[in-house]
């Protein structure tokens, strides 16, 4: 989040927050998700948003969070 010159926003320096966040996200349901793909059960599937909940919004919201626009 890099202030420009006049002190505003700029919002093309921020996708590297935004793949952080999607990076962060994967490595936490890493597990799960190799558990799934070893052996898929629908309530495994299930738990996931239980046990990791920030991980699944994260994913969810991505779209919308903010992109640079060309």
């Amino acid at each position: 989040m890099t202030p420009t010159p006049r002190g505003r926003f700029d919002p093309r320096r921020v996708p590297w927050v935004v793949w952080l966040l999607a990076l962060l996200a994967l490595l936490d349901l890493r597990v799960e998700l190799q558990l799934l793909l070893e052996h898929f059960t629908w309530s495994s599937l299930l738990q996931i948003p239980v046990h990791h909940p920030l991980a699944v919004a994260v994913l969810v919201l991505l779209p919308s969070l903010p992109w640079p626009r060309r």
